[in-house]
């Protein structure tokens, strides 16, 4: 059994690292996507070029797993990609690992995504009935069948006219033996940034990979953009037309590590700002204040220093389980919240605890941390959540694509509450979580997606193979 079935929580696709113009490309890679490692565990690859060939290497697990045998120093090249996954779109296989890399009539292309295409059936379809094999069932293929296709000679103008024909979310790095290519959707759903390190550039998901490398933040990936690197250095077109801006609120809320920047926003100082307004508007009567590690501690802290109720580590995370592990039985599957968490008794004993969790996706974790308290003596526990219910279904690279197992959209405020088992239970809403984050921008709710809260997604939607958007290709 996985540890997503055990750890209820939201699950992002992956994480894409690039670097042009340094002879320690491929190295500086794998620090890359080991600091994007939490954004994806399932699968790692890098894939690097010296101007004439490709040089790659995917594994399944973590980083140091994919790359445990040395591989890493098969690898040599100026510019290189990397990428970490965890499977939204697609099979656990790896086939399906990224960068995917492929040879067409101009040369080699190397290909790595963030974000979830949702006319990929469609256009897959009509591909197929064109003739074109699909080697994998990652979404990403049919980027890479599109450039293909195209009658242009140059990269950056096949990949502009493909990328124009999709839909969906999309952060991807494109590589030649020459050529680095960034892109970032028309609504910039994800994050995309740009660095320097000495005469070179790199390009992140998250700021926090640049620190780990020691180089420089320069500028975000805009919404609709297409950046070229290559031997003139850097510039750029654009894909689309403007476009509101409307990137993901889980970015802030819960994926991105706390030391990361998105857009120039702090994530961690955005987190804490989300506990103190969840503070301004579920306040309740309690001895102190504890949040669900990792990425609630932010959350927690804010709700303490607005309350002024003391926080303490009350809950402390396992760092060393596996994301698998052997349980003979239903009693010891139970257990599984366990071998995650400890509680900290003395600290919950006799005590009105408020547990600040980042979301409730199922329930069922929530449920067990609300037990695990309790049976450490918790007198009373309070439950605050500092994002909206979730309530929709996402179709951009979150795995809640199916609504009925979101129990927000099944059940009551009440009746969550009593299946948590909790003494009250508060979401942020939606116009604090915005508040919150404290975007500066003048686009609808302040260049956010709020669709998993909301119901109202930034682009259209297409789940029947044989819709309108076939004829795109």
């Amino acid at each position: 059994m996985s540890n997503e079935v055990i750890w209820d929580k939201l699950n992002e696709e992956c994480g894409i690292f690039g670097v042009y113009g340094h002879p320690d490309a491929p190295q500086l890679s794998y620090y890359g996507i080991h600091s994007l490692q939490h954004r994806g565990q399932e699968s790692a690859g890098i894939c690097a070029a010296d101007g004439k060939q490709f040089k790659y290497h995917r594994g399944m697990g973590l980083v140091t797993e994919a790359f445990g045998n040395n591989e890493l120093e098969q690898i040599d090249g100026h510019l290189a990609i990397g990428h970490v996954r965890y499977t939204t779109a697609g099979n656990r296989k790896l086939e399906d690992a990224q960068p995917l890399i492929f040879k067409y009539s101009a040369g080699n292309l190397a290909l790595a995504h963030n974000g979830n295409i949702v006319n990929a059936k469609q256009i897959k379809h009509q591909l197929e009935r064109q003739g074109s094999i699909f080697q994998t069932t990652s979404d990403t293929e049919v980027i890479a069948h599109l450039i293909a296709r195209s009658g242009y000679e140059r990269i950056e103008d096949a990949a502009r006219e493909s990328l124009r024909m999709i839909k969906g979310a999309y952060a991807l790095l494109i590589m030649t033996e020459n050529k680095l290519i960034a892109a970032l959707d028309p609504n910039g759903l994800r994050p995309l940034s740009i660095g320097t390190i000495g005469d070179g550039y790199v390009l992140s998901s998250e700021t926090c990979a640049f620190d780990v490398i020691g180089a420089e933040y320069l500028r975000e990936v805009q919404p609709g953009e297409l950046v070229i690197i290559d031997e003139h250095g850097i510039h750029s077109e654009r894909i689309s037309g403007p476009t509101p801006r409307a990137i993901c609120s889980f970015e802030y809320i819960y994926f991105a590590r706390p030391d990361s920047d998105i857009d120039q926003i702090n994530v961690h100082q955005a987190r804490k700002q989300l506990g103190r307004q969840l503070a301004l508007e579920a306040p309740v009567e309690a001895d102190v204040v504890t949040g669900v590690p990792d990425s609630s501690i932010s959350a927690a802290i804010g709700y303490a220093e607005a309350t002024g109720i003391p926080y303490e580590l009350g809950l402390i995370k396992n760092r060393y389980v596996g994301r698998t592990f052997i349980q003979p039985s239903q009693e010891l599957r139970a257990q599984g919240v366990r071998m995650k968490l400890s509680v900290v008794r003395k600290v919950v004993e006799g005590k009105r605890v408020v547990m600040i969790d980042d979301s409730i996706v199922r329930g069922t974790t929530c449920n067990r941390i609300v037990r695990m308290l309790r049976e450490a003596g918790a007198k009373e526990v309070h439950v605050r959540i500092s994002s909206p219910p979730v309530k929709n279904p996402c179709f951009y690279g979150i795995d809640t694509s199916d609504r009925e197992g979101l129990i927000a959209a099944q059940k009551t405020l009440d009746q969550m509450c009593e299946y948590i088992g909790a003494d009250s239970l508060a979401f942020l809403s939606v116009e604090g979580l915005v508040e919150g984050i404290g975007r500066d921008d003048l686009n609808p709710n302040r260049g956010h997606c709020l669709a998993c809260f909301t119901g109202q997604y930034p682009t259209e939607i297409y789940e029947d193979a044989d819709d309108q958007y076939a004829s795109l290709v």
